[in-house]
């Protein structure tokens, strides 16, 4: 995890330098990750307009910063900074719309689409447990076992005390598994 400190702040001085220029190595950094715990908040569907709403974003954020801010950010609290706020505004909006059906015929290979299916049906689940939880914790568990964010990371991307951070993480895998083991029993 230091290496990726290092480079993160690397990163950073070379968008302080030139923003256009170091923003697609930024893209490159950060997107699997960014999108990966996305997707465990909003589901495949709607994780790639999120993540690119982020990235759009930052990008903004950094052509209005000076060099000097620039270099001092913790990218990646930063950026999932943003991001969290983005999947809450995503809550938000969906909340306030009917759910909509979304067919797709397009495949051709039907286990492909069946495999799908399922991964698709697991990440529901995991979804649904997840939004079990208070949304200090649900955010500190995506952040630590989806995203693999450090505790101080996640203390930055959530504006909480490290220590608090990992209260939350704590507390949410307990709850999670004492969802599991109720789901076991049923």
């Amino acid at each position: 995890m230091a290496t990726a400190t290092v480079q993160a702040s690397a990163l950073a001085s070379r968008l302080a330098q030139d923003v256009d220029a170091a923003f697609p190595d930024l893209v490159l950094a950060f997107q699997d990750r960014l999108y990966s715990g996305i997707r465990t908040y909003v589901g495949a569907a709607e994780a790639e307009d999120v993540t690119q709403e982020t990235f759009i974003r930052v990008h903004k954020a950094l052509h209005s910063y000076e060099a000097s801010r620039i270099e001092a950010l913790a990218l990646s609290g930063w950026i999932w900074t943003i991001a969290l706020n983005l999947c809450r505004n995503w809550f938000r909006t969906r909340s306030r719309r009917p759910k909509s059906v979304q067919l797709s015929f397009d495949r051709a290979d039907t286990a492909s689409v069946e495999s799908e299916a399922l991964d698709t049906a697991m990440l529901d689940e995991w979804r649904e447990r997840l939004a079990s939880l208070p949304p200090p914790q649900r955010d500190a568990v995506v952040l630590r076992h989806v995203v693999g964010l450090s505790y101080r990371e996640i203390a930055a991307a959530t504006d909480r005390p490290e220590g608090t951070t990992k209260t939350d993480v704590s507390r949410g895998l307990a709850a999670l598994r004492r969802v599991l083991s109720q789901e076991e029993s049923s």
